[in-house]
């Protein structure tokens, strides 16, 4: 198989949506685990699970995200090679994660990191505040696909802002290719060409990201395109034992 092990390198998929039934990524237990057993055919051999938590849609939090956490890694324990889940969020610039930052009641991942994002149709006007709020809380921000804000596609120096300002950027796999549409492919492109990108995830949703996802570590010399970028993806299990719930944050 052209994906076998393809992408061990990274050893961990910090952003997807496999914890089943809390937001639009996997509806059920089954399809986490077919989820997770594609990922781990590619490489993948450690997961921080990252569901949307987001005001009016998505009204997640600490405990609902650690108990669905916890059965599902119940019922991965039935299974044979069973998957190291680890349970964190990715939270929505909205007037919900402001309450979180200002309650310290954020979904953080293991060695600090806290995954926000932004809407697709508007940037945020908040975002520069918000990476100062989640510093101040001895976190560090990482922007979850910065390539797939189209706003940004013509001001181009506001990513460079973003890292100056110490928040970290997080590449979507599927937009090395034309999943997302070829603006998107070109951004990323750019931005890994000037090797602004920290870490590197699936945010696989469903089957039909896992087969995209197939396709492109198929086709693309996924390694090597990574090359001039300083991906922290492999460092991140060196804190997987230190955290072993969403509520031991920091």
């Amino acid at each position: 198989m052209k994906v076998l092990g393809k992408l061990a390198f990274l050893e961990v998929d910090m952003h997807n949506h496999i914890l089943p039934g809390i937001d639009d990524g996997s509806q059920s237990v089954e399809q986490s685990f077919q989820l997770l057993k594609g990922l781990r055919r590619m490489g993948f051999d450690k997961f921080i699970c990252t569901p949307h938590i987001m005001d009016g849609m998505y009204p997640n939090n600490r405990q609902i995200i650690q108990q669905t956490k916890e059965n599902l890694q119940k019922e991965l324990n039935e299974r044979a090679d069973v998957p190291i889940i680890y349970a964190a969020a990715e939270h929505m610039i909205d007037d919900n994660l402001a309450n979180l930052i200002q309650n310290n009641e954020l979904c953080v991942m293991p060695g600090g990191y806290v995954l926000i994002e932004m809407s697709y149709l508007q940037e945020s006007k908040a975002l520069f505040q918000t990476i100062l709020d989640i510093q101040n809380l001895g976190y560090q921000p990482i922007l979850a696909h910065p390539e797939r804000y189209n706003y940004y596609h013509y001001n181009f120096n506001v990513y460079k802002q973003i890292k100056d300002a110490g928040c970290m950027l997080q590449l979507n796999l599927l937009s090395i290719s034309r999943y997302y549409g070829i603006e998107v492919k070109s951004a990323a492109l750019t931005m890994i060409k000037s090797g602004m990108y920290d870490f590197v995830g699936t945010d696989v949703h469903h089957e039909r990201h896992l087969s995209a996802l197939e396709d492109v570590v198929g086709k693309y010399p996924v390694r090597e395109l990574l090359s001039t970028c300083p991906i922290l993806n492999a460092t991140l299990q060196n804190h997987f034992n230190d955290h072993s719930t969403v509520t031991e944050a920091g």
